[in-house]
């Protein structure tokens, strides 16, 4: 999921660099070309359209992941080897966003978007009219690695778009809008392949693209620095030249590749959120093959009522959506009050991932166990519908932490890092979970990932302890407060 806005988090860190940039002799704050002082209809409208293109990138993950059985037998693969399509898709779009990155701070943000709309549009629909497996997988990856980037620029149009004050509720709804995604994938893929055929999953993934592209064409330009630039430009103002490519390309790398695992193996917070966010979307990928395999051998459910089983994980997105506002409104708000301006500590942020860390279990052991022909279908259902509240809660609490904890570039390091772990398991999940459900059985199958949430569970909560004392021991830039 998510795919999830990826979503590789950036910060406010590129808006800053580009207000430190020599600016043009008028008043940026206020300027009317400013992102800051666009109209509401305005800031919306782009808000909408990188939410849709990101959506679009996000139910590409899971849309195919009905055509299974098509794929086995059209092209007389294994059933291990018939998950690639939806593995090297998850996998590229982890690894888009390395590139998209400075790109978009050297050519601006629009084109970026621009391009991952036309390009990943185009890739999908050559992945609809091949007839090579081995094609389809190259294909899908590269549709994947273009729709990447997209994602990964998306909080920093919110952060260079919208103060901070009027942040929050855009800021939940981009992230929201890929999370939905996944769950959402399965539910239109059942439809077309029962009625289409797999190709018609890749046919609509263009129709997806098409649509974005028409949104982000409409779009504007966010990055503060470009639109100064072009301002300076029409004024005749000379500005330094920006960096060539080669060296944003090569200052990301260490940001988004180099910096980034060196964080994981030596950031005791970085690595164990990463272990533990990255482990749930693997749970949350196994069920796209395992969810067919149980409800329809248990319960004998077609194509199409499997599929609709994945409305669950949208339900549970939208469940843990509303338990983030709260618990920010109840719990987080109040300390803002109580602490000196932005010095709030960054473990205040756990809450929502230490209910999610409650939730995961319960849910797991609870599919686990009633996912048989004398439990009511219903029950199970229940248990994903906890899953996909219980991952969210524990997915934004933990980008929120790490945004707190750290700073500027460490920030988008440490939440590469994340993204890294959380791809990287995403799309090996699904290789094996089919195998591991037929052997095991659906009980001890899940209550293995059951027995390894359980291990997982104390991350945020001795964090919440013990966390000012780790972050005091860590060797880079973080939170003193």
């Amino acid at each position: 999921m998510n795919p999830q806005p990826d979503l590789i988090m950036e910060t406010s860190s590129s808006v800053e660099k580009g207000q430190e940039e020599k600016k043009p002799e008028q008043d940026w704050d206020n300027d009317p070309e400013n992102p800051y002082n666009w109209p509401k209809w305005k800031k919306n409208f782009q808000l909408f359209a990188a939410s849709v293109l990101g959506f679009t990138g996000s139910v590409g993950t899971s849309i195919i992941s009905p055509a299974h059985a098509e794929l086995v037998t059209e092209f007389g693969v294994s059933s291990t080897v018939a998950f690639l399509p939806l593995t090297t898709f998850v996998l590229a779009l982890g690894l888009g966003p390395i590139i998209g990155g400075p790109v978009s701070e050297t050519a601006g943000r629009k084109p970026v978007y621009v391009a991952a709309a036309l390009v990943g549009g185009l890739f999908s629909l050559g992945a609809g009219f091949t007839h090579s497996f081995a094609g389809l997988c190259i294909l899908r990856f590269l549709a994947g690695f273009a729709f990447g980037p997209s994602l990964s620029i998306g909080t920093g149009f919110l952060a260079e778009t919208y103060k901070p004050q009027e942040r929050a509720l855009p800021a939940a709804l981009y992230i929201l809008s890929p999370f939905l995604g996944p769950g959402l994938g399965p539910v239109l893929g059942v439809f077309l392949v029962d009625r289409k055929g797999w190709r018609w999953t890749q046919y609509t993934l263009v129709f997806f693209s098409a649509f974005s592209l028409i949104l982000v064409a409409l779009g504007t330009e966010s990055y503060h620095a470009i639109i100064q630039r072009r301002k300076a430009k029409k004024a005749g103002t000379e500005l330094p030249s920006l960096k060539p490519l080669a060296v944003t390309l090569g200052e990301f790398g260490t940001t988004g590749i180099l910096r980034p695992v060196h964080m994981m193996f030596t950031e005791p917070i970085v690595g164990f959120l990463c272990l533990y966010v990255s482990f749930t979307f693997g749970v949350l990928f196994n069920f796209f093959g395992a969810l067919f395999y149980v409800f329809g051998s248990v319960y004998h459910f077609t194509l199409v009522q499997s599929g609709l089983v994945f409305l669950a994980i949208a339900v549970g997105c939208l469940i843990g959506f509303f338990t983030i506002k709260l618990c920010d409104a109840l719990f987080y708000q109040p300390q803002v009050r109580r602490f000196p301006p932005h010095q709030v500590p960054p473990e205040y942020r756990l809450l929502p991932g230490m209910i999610g860390s409650i939730m995961l279990p319960i849910s797991i052991f609870l599919f686990a166990w009633a996912a048989r022909p004398s439990v009511n279908p219903a029950v199970p259902i229940i248990a994903i519908v906890i899953f996909g509240a219980g991952n969210i809660n524990l997915f934004i609490s933990a980008l929120q932490y790490i945004g707190d904890v750290y700073h500027r570039t460490n920030v988008a390091s440490a939440t590469s890092a994340n993204s890294l772990a959380r791809y990287t398991l995403a799309a090996v999940f699904p290789l094996f979970s089919l195998q591991m459900y037929r052997n095991l059985g659906v009980a001890w199958a899940s209550s293995l990932l059951g027995f390894i949430s359980i291990l997982l569970l104390p991350v945020p909560w001795l964090l919440f302890k013990f966390g000012k004392t780790v972050r005091s021991k860590s060797k880079y830039q973080v939170a003193s407060y």
